[in-house]
């Protein structure tokens, strides 16, 4: 027989599909500390999305993709009239949640927002809690949600923990896609063989290329890409359902799988099984709308600012001590082209706030950037050097810190202090003081959109970890809908 011929028998599926649906049908979530900080995840990465609806370069994207269709028993989008067919609802979800880049965090090998799954899980939760009650039965509730959002966070965060992506060029919403896809079918009442094949078609769809997120194609795709995936994954897990058949190899078939094809044979690696972790050591964007490596830069700035602002024109330089990752995805020279651009360049993202004294997402558009050239004066007088421990203790599982120091030198030789911050506000380690500003946070996001009474309501609700768990999901749907 030639050696260049294909082998037919289909083999037992990849190992990593099987634990990931193991750990979806049979793991248990046992962890207090999990729930409560997945209901801090909801409110807050929904009051993200509603902060959003207030840029149309977002709700331009919403809505049926034929104008003045409406679903039956469709998936609200909250914030907004919409009734969708869940595939959609999960993309304008996943699409206003990470519009703004405020939700939540991981950082690890690989960086990402495992809120950005909510999309497909809230859109697929919502409508079949509509449709059962419409047939009868009893619909789903918030603990559901919470639940799926706690697996969906930790496949993807534990995925990410040894393996990079981003190194070689690769987009981490793949990870959005996985986790959603596998959840949702879950959801859908897929068997752990459904749950494997769902696993198998997120694989193959390949990866994004992170070119969008970089100098000098970054742009507006990388604020919906995550909605695309976590929406695609809602997608694969119906069809999945409706009897498509898996791919059992997708990972590790030679030549033509996911490892040969774009990790360079190399596997995937893991140092620890599925549990909570991952929800449990979240990092929240509390104070500013920031790529988050830049989070502790932005309040070093902050804290610089009166030291700085009435001498900006006699600044000198400005000395940034950083982590590697920060230099490799987000430090940048030269002209910055669009909102895009500027939400993820480190040395803008020090500038508004050392002449402003805070960092908004409206210091990202076009009209205020051109209209203050001391920002770009600021930004060429900046210089970016690694600390070796900031970067060490950024992958040390017990740390996880993302440390910036700064310090502004003037012309006559004096200098301010360096102020250096090793943990941002939305940090675990800073959970105490944290959890009091984010519920502020949900508060003010809340305000953007609803009337007084409105906003008591939902905030009531969401502050009460047994209440809200015990909510169906089309009730709490309803409280955010705009009629």
């Amino acid at each position: 027989m030639s050696a260049n011929v294909d082998i037919a028998n289909r083999p037992e599926p990849d190992s990593l599909l099987v634990q990931i649906a193991d750990y979806i049908v049979s793991h248990e979530i046992h962890s207090p500390e999990a729930f409560s900080t997945a209901r801090h995840c909801l409110l807050d990465t929904l009051g993200c999305g509603l902060l959003a609806l207030r840029f149309p370069e977002c709700t331009k994207h919403l809505g049926p993709l034929v104008p003045g269709t409406t679903v039956r028993h469709g998936a609200r989008v909250p914030g907004t009239s919409h009734e969708l067919d869940p595939v959609k609802a999960a993309w304008d979800i996943g699409c206003i949640i990470r519009w703004l880049d405020y939700n939540d965090t991981w950082l690890a090998a690989e960086w990402g927002h495992p809120s950005d799954n909510l999309g497909g899980i809230l859109a697929t939760a919502d409508y079949l809690s509509r449709t059962a009650v419409a047939e009868g039965r009893s619909p789903l509730t918030m603990h559901d949600v919470l639940t799926s959002m706690i697996k969906a966070h930790e496949i993807q965060g534990v995925i990410a923990l040894k393996n990079s992506f981003n190194r070689v060029g690769l987009d981490h919403v793949l990870l959005v896609r996985v986790a959603s896809a596998g959840v949702v079918t879950r959801m859908l009442g897929g068997t752990r063989d459904q749950i494997v094949d769902a696993l198998s078609q997120a694989w193959v769809d390949g990866c994004a290329l992170r070119t969008y997120r970089h100098a000098p194609n970054a742009g507006s795709r990388k604020s919906w890409a995550a909605g695309d995936a976590t929406s695609r994954a809602v997608r694969l897990a119906m069809i999945t359902m409706k009897g498509e058949m898996g791919l059992p190899s997708v990972l590790t078939a030679p030549k033509w799988g996911f490892y040969d094809v774009l990790l360079g044979g190399n596997p995937l690696q893991f140092t620890q099984h599925f549990g909570s972790y991952v929800m449990e050591n979240i990092l929240f964007k509390i104070s500013f709308p920031a790529e988050f490596h830049a989070q502790t830069a932005v309040e070093a700035a902050v804290r610089l600012h009166s030291m700085v602002k009435d001498r900006i024109g006699q600044i000198a330089r400005i000395e940034v001590t950083t982590h590697e990752s920060a230099i490799r995805i987000i430090s940048k020279v030269g002209p910055l082209a669009n909102f895009a651009d500027r939400d993820h360049c480190l040395q803008y993202m020090i500038a508004i706030p050392l002449l402003y004294g805070n960092l908004t997402a409206e210091h990202y558009a076009d009209e205020f950037h051109h209209s203050d050239p001391r920002i770009d004066a600021l930004r060429d007088k900046m210089t970016i050097n690694e600390d070796q421990r900031y970067s060490r203790e950024y992958h040390e599982s017990d740390k996880r810190s993302i440390a910036n120091a700064i310090q502004v030198f003037f012309q006559d030789g004096s200098s301010t202090e360096r102020i250096e911050i090793e943990y941002p506000v939305g940090h675990r380690r800073r959970r105490a003081e944290g959890i009091p500003l984010l519920e502020q946070k949900f508060e003010a996001n809340l305000q953007t959109r609803f009337p007084d009474n409105r906003c008591q309501q939902i905030l009531e609700l969401c502050l009460d970890q047994k209440s809200l768990e015990q909510t169906p999901v089309h009730k709490f749907m309803d409280l955010f809908v705009i009629n």
